[in-house]
């Protein structure tokens, strides 16, 4: 593995991906969007329609002297549904235009290049799969915080030793988003990753 030189980085980074100016308003947008298509839903309460049981009505509606009800399983007893509570049909998702989403990630991009938080090597490979020979490649680069390996193709040697390896990730070069390239202080690349980052976002235009 071969880190690239300033002067040999420049002229294969495309300025139409890593010169791109910088807008926080819509990277923001663009991330807060992405955060909100990944959440989950999680807690979910149940409506008096859900919960089991209270088909039979209490008692008679008059003449006992006590308050009316309709079922054992309204809000106001123990054990009934629960009222304006979080559910499951909640939908958190937003739509973004691709453009706009592309933009955004050329924009993050190029201040990854501009803060030299952007490595560029020549390739990327491992024989087998063995986080020792991975952690000593990265040991190498002498990278300071969290970092994201972009790869050209499906490689299932970096992708699986990089698993056990603290506050180190991979993704795919056609995946690439602007969340995850937020997440993480640094980016290493090969050559062929760059290619398949202009064939995939320049042609989309």
């Amino acid at each position: 593995m071969k880190i690239l030189t300033k002067t040999e980085t420049k002229k294969i980074l495309d300025k139409e991906i890593f010169d791109v100016p910088m807008n926080t308003n819509l990277v923001h947008q663009i991330v807060t969007s992405q955060m909100s298509n990944r959440r989950q839903v999680i807690a979910c309460t149940k409506t008096r329609g859900d919960v089991s049981g209270g088909g039979k009505k209490p008692w008679r509606q008059k003449g006992t002297g006590k308050a009316r009800h309709g079922s054992i399983r309204s809000p106001i007893w123990i054990g009934g549904g629960i009222t304006f509570g979080p559910t499951n049909e909640r939908n958190f998702k937003k739509d973004v235009p691709k453009k706009m989403k592309r933009k955004a990630l050329f924009m993050v991009l190029s201040e990854k290049a501009k803060n030299d938080s952007l490595i560029i090597v020549d390739s990327f490979d491992l024989k087998e799969i063995k986080t020792k020979d991975l952690k000593e490649k990265l040991d190498l680069l002498k990278l300071e915080g969290s970092t994201l390996i972009v790869l050209e193709d499906m490689n299932e040697n970096v992708i699986k030793s990089a698993k056990n390896i603290e506050k180190v990730d991979t993704i795919q070069a056609k995946d690439l988003n602007c969340l995850d390239l937020m997440t993480f202080k640094n980016v290493i690349m090969t050559k062929e990753g760059i290619q398949k980052i202009k064939e995939t976002f320049l042609s989309a235009k």
